[in-house]
Parts: structure tokens; sequence; C-alpha cells
């Protein structure tokens, strides 16, 4: 099987190679001044200002979060915006239990105290025993952590707590079922997040950013904090109130803040320990991104599959035929039989057709026994509230 025509795809980002390979270049032009693309790939790159050519029929993201691309413009025109949900949580939950030890331990302070010592001096050893006193801490083991959010991060960080010896208390009420298969079953289930902050020594967030999760914990939340408890954020800087979090530091109702997001609000605050955003920063996790975004950009460009698609519904279809017609639209009444008319008229049967709706996209796929004119595509295009239509011919 082979396209007849190339698909371009624009690099805004530095993207690891091992996910480029997944774009095979007898089918992919692949570079940072591709002209016309078809689909972009990015990281961290600000889309929002960015001239976004009309061409472009995907977007994909190799990482979690999408606040750096203009969804809902996208949206707009019917095109998915992809993203790698889970490709970094290893990653992340690797760098949560530095926070919890980063904390416990109060090892900042104690590098600090060190790197200030001299090595020319001669009482160097006994200042050391004299200041160690000053970092003594606590273990792990025994303590509680609640966990906020039980997607693959949150799931992977509660594993590994409970194999440190911790009880841990998860709250999610949202949970989907693959994470509730992968939650470990001595996990405690919340039913709210004041219960969380009542019996958790440590509480870690793993939620997205969205209007119902911005300043999740605030000055309210934070009176049901346990006194002296550590605050881990290493989801998105605007789930906590950091005005409610600098108070509840200063009032010592919490011991610690523990972010990956430095800002003139919490930075050089003696009970903040802010990482610059090193919560995917693994050469794995940037590689586990990019293979991910890639197969499903590939997935969508050559047969319409949508996976993980921020803005569009899951709909994958296996293939039952060589003709087929991809269309996203408005989600609002009779879309599908105005498709499926549009397609009797010309004569076309269809041999079988998956149709999903999430917010206001729906996203129908349509194969059919026979080649599709052109004149049927652009039918399809004219019906009021259609946003893109495709024909995806597999060619031999």
């Amino acid at each position: 099987m082979s396209m007849a025509k190339p698909i371009n795809v624009l690099i805004l980002n530095q993207i690891s190679q091992n996910g480029l390979k997944r774009l095979p270049a007898e089918r992919y032009q692949v570079g940072k001044d591709v002209p016309n693309p078809d689909a972009i790939m990015v990281r961290s790159a600000d889309m929002h200002s960015m001239e976004i050519p009309s061409s472009v029929q995907a977007i994909g993201r190799a990482g979690a979060g999408t606040n750096n691309i203009p969804v809902k413009a996208m949206s707009a025109r019917g095109v998915p915006v992809f993203n790698a949900p889970g490709a970094n949580a290893n990653a992340v939950k690797e760098l949560v239990v530095a926070g919890m030890l980063l904390s416990a331990r109060n090892i900042g302070g104690a590098l600090k105290f060190v790197s200030a010592l001299d090595p020319r001096d001669p009482d160097m050893e006994k200042k050391v025993e004299d200041g160690k006193k000053n970092f003594a801490g606590f273990e792990l083991a025994g303590h509680t952590l609640g966990v906020i959010g039980l997607g693959k991060i949150g799931c992977l960080v509660a594993d590994v707590a409970i194999k440190l010896g911790m009880n841990v208390l998860g709250y999610d009420p949202e949970i989907t079922v693959e994470a509730a298969w992968s939650l470990p079953s001595q996990v405690r289930k919340a039913n709210s997040v004041t219960e969380v902050l009542k019996n958790a020594n440590f509480i870690s967030m793993h939620v997205p950013l969205v209007d119902a999760t911005r300043k999740m914990i605030n000055a309210e939340m934070l009176t049901h904090a346990k006194h002296g408890a550590v605050l881990l954020n290493f989801s998105r800087e605007g789930v906590v109130d950091e005005a409610a979090v600098i108070a509840a530091l200063d009032a010592k109702k919490l011991s610690a803040y523990v972010c990956d997001f430095p800002s003139p609000h919490v930075n050089n605050h003696p009970g903040v320990i802010a990482l610059p955003h090193l919560g995917a920063s693994t050469g794995e996790a940037e590689e586990n991104c990019a293979i991910m975004v890639a197969e499903q950009l590939r997935d969508y460009m050559e047969h319409g599959n949508v996976q993980n698609a921020v803005n569009f519904p899951n709909v994958a279809m296996p293939r039952e035929s060589n003709f087929r017609i991809a269309v996203a639209n408005s989600n609002v009444p009779n879309m599908l039989g105005q498709i499926s008319t549009a397609m009797a008229n010309a004569g076309l049967n269809i041999h079988n057709m998956m149709n999903k709706s999430k917010g206001d996209v729906a996203y129908t796929l349509v194969d059919v026994d026979s080649a599709v004119p052109g004149k049927v595509v652009d039918a399809i295009a004219g019906i009021a509230g259609v946003l893109a239509v495709r024909y995806l011919p597999l060619e031999s």
C-alpha cells in the first residue's frame, strides 16, 4: 500500500527521532520548514499567536497538556488535537516520590548547609555533626498519602507509595474502568477532596486544569488539611490557589509545598520546593510521548481513526473496505441522516459506519463498497454543520 500524495508534517519543537521514525519516509515529509502542512507535531511551542495554515488536518502534542494549542479554534475547523496521556507517567511518578523525600528529609536545606561549609575549615567535620540535627526528618513508611486524581499517573503514584510502606487514600469522581483495574486494592477510597485533606500527611494532585479543578485547593479547602501536611503539585499550576498555599505555609498549617511550577508568588518562600517543570523531562518520557502521538497521527491521517484527541471522541473502526470517508461535524440532530442521504443519492452502498460525539463535536467514519466521486465529498462538505470531510482510499 502507498499514498499517492506525501503527507506533510510540520515540526515545531525538537521531537524524539524514535517518534518521528513512526512516520515512514516513503509516505511522510517531516521537518521544521515543511510547506502546506497536513499535520503539526508540537511540544511546548505556543501556537496561540501562530497563524495555523488551512491545510492542517490534525495537531499532535508530544505530551499531556494542550494549553499551548488553540483547541477551541481547531475544533471549529474540524481539526483533532491529539496528546499523549500517560506516556510520561513513570517520569512524573518518580518525581513525586523525590518530592516527598525532599520534604520529609529536609534535603534542600541540608544541601544548602553543606554547600556553605568551607572544605579548608579544620572544624568542618564538627560543624557537620553539630548542624545535622537541624535537618532531622521522618520516614515515608507509615504515613498517609492522599492522591487526588486517579488517572495513569495517580495510579502509579499510589502503587509506589504502597510499596514504600505508606497508607494511600484516593479520590477521583470520574475514575475510568481501566484506571480502576490498575489501582492497587490497598488504596482506600475517599468520597471528597475534603476527606483526603483531613486524613493525609501528603496530598498529591494529579488532575487536569479545567474549570472544575481551577483552584481546587483553596483557602477554604486548606482549613481541612492535617496540621503539618505536605502538598505536592505536579499537575498544573492553576489547580491550587498559590496565595492560599502561602498563607497556609505561613500559618504552619502546611509544612511544605512541593511543585513543578516556579512563580513570583512561591519562589524563595522557605516552605516551597519549586522545580523547573521537570515532570516529563526525561529522555524516556519524551521518547514515549513522541512515539505515542506519532502513531496516533499516522492512524488518523491514513485511516481516520481517532485515539486520545482532547476535542474529538475516540473512534476506531477496522478497515472493511478500500474506500473510507471521515466526517467531523457539529453535534446537532440529523447529521447522520444527511450524510447517509448524500451517499445514497450517489448510489454508494455503506458497508460499515461508526459515529460518536464529544461535547460540541461529532465524528463519523463510513466505509463504502466503491470509489467515492469528488462531487459526493463536496456535497457532504456543503451540509450545514459539517466542519471537515476527508476521503481516505487505500491505494496500491
